[in-house]
């Protein structure tokens, strides 16, 4: 393994090597490790990083592989979650630390759930973020009337009826370009009032980058580890925007009920992107976790 800069956890642009494969991480901050997993599959790292919070943990961003400047896989039907868990805690053991707190937004939350259930020992505190336990046909069906019913949520804005049409391009999507161009189309679809933060979210929104995952996230049978959930025995914060179409409060108090001692937190004017519409509630809940988790340690 190799790195970029000088110390695991030096501020900057890491590189390890995974199986002959480049894994990319980024480091800002200070404080208690945490490790954050973006989600998609397929989505550039930059629209989870939180400044906010890197005035409280070191936090470092993995570029998921198949994204950014992280390697590509071979062989395409390698794009799984236990590939996913692996590259994190290649990750995670090269940093060094006992153990560190682990981040998953979205998909990033299954390789979160995946990986604290594999390598528990290796994990101070869990923070599932606009997630699921499961996926599967009652979970797509649950998110597609959700798309279907955006238009009725925003009357005032034209823009919105198209969104329907925009999120099955994407899904159909077959190169990178036209991904990543469908994704900025349904970015409304991702907040609770993304028109309210439109002229801030402007820069994100022109910089958004994606990546086709052949496997478009789905693995040989749906995700789902709603059984052993009982099983996690590790400090637990359950994060969700009162309006995700996707991964709201439905999921994640499937979450919170399932994991023994765990938190939620519901953002009550957030979608899928919590962080970005109540940046400080957000920042607040989960900095209070992890401090609160260190101390209980001690």
């Amino acid at each position: 393994m190799v790195s970029t800069a000088t110390g695991a956890l030096a501020r900057g642009t890491h590189e390890i090597v995974v199986d002959g494969v480049r894994q990319v991480f980024h480091v800002a901050g200070s404080g208690p490790v945490c490790v954050a997993h973006s989600g998609g599959p397929g989505i550039a790292w930059e629209y989870l990083r939180v400044p906010a919070l890197e005035r409280h943990l070191t936090m470092v961003y993995l570029e998921p592989v198949g994204t950014g400047d992280s390697g590509r896989l071979a062989d395409p039907r390698d794009y799984r979650l236990e590939v996913y868990a692996r590259f994190l805690h290649e990750v995670i053991e090269y940093l060094g630390a006992p153990r560190v707190f682990v981040l998953g937004h979205s998909h990033g939350g299954f390789v979160a759930q995946r990986y604290a259930l594999d390598h528990p020992d290796r994990v101070a505190g869990l923070i599932l973020f606009g997630t699921s336990p499961v996926t599967g046909e009652e979970f797509w069906g649950a998110a597609m009337a959700e798309v279907g019913r955006f238009p009725e949520r925003h009357p005032g804005r034209p823009e919105a009826s198209g969104v329907a049409d925009a999120f099955q391009e994407a899904l159909a999507a077959a190169t990178d370009e036209d991904y990543t161009t469908s994704l900025r189309r349904i970015l409304p679809l991702y907040f609770a009032d993304y028109w309210a933060h439109a002229e801030a979210l402007a820069p994100m929104r022109d910089g958004l980058r994606a990546w086709i995952d052949p496997m478009r996230g789905e693995e040989p049978a749906p995700f789902d580890v709603r059984d052993a959930l009982g099983s996690i025995a590790i400090p637990t914060l359950v994060v969700a925007g009162a309006h995700d179409f996707i991964c709201g409060t439905r999921w994640a108090r499937m979450l919170h009920d399932g994991i023994p001692g765990s938190r939620l937190t519901v953002l009550p004017d957030s979608g899928h992107m919590g962080h970005l519409e109540e940046p400080e509630a957000f920042t607040r809940a989960v900095a209070g976790f992890v401090r609160e988790s260190a101390q209980a340690e001690r």
